[in-house]
């Protein structure tokens, strides 16, 4: 996956510490189990043409996470881009 640049970009996490950086959406979204509204990060991912085909032929997605305590996180997906 190439990480693309969110629409809305607030930040970028991670550039200065030596990484590629990840452009961030903040946000809230409504949360009923941790109580009302909380603040949220959105990332943009697109697959190569490789996993595409992979992700058509049923393949899952797997998400890495580093630590041992996971924050809650949802995936969905993004809006159609223009058509150029």
């Amino acid at each position: 996956m190439d990480i693309g640049t969110i629409e809305g970009v607030t930040r970028i996490c991670g550039k200065s510490q030596g990484f590629l950086g990840l452009p961030l959406r903040d946000g809230t979204r409504h949360c009923d189990v941790a109580g009302g509204e909380v603040p949220t990060m959105t990332s943009a991912w697109f697959p190569s043409p490789e996993e595409l085909k992979a992700l058509n032929a049923g393949a899952a997605i797997h998400v890495h996470i580093d630590g041992t305590t996971p924050a809650p996180m949802m995936l969905s997906v993004g809006p159609e881009p223009d058509p150029v």
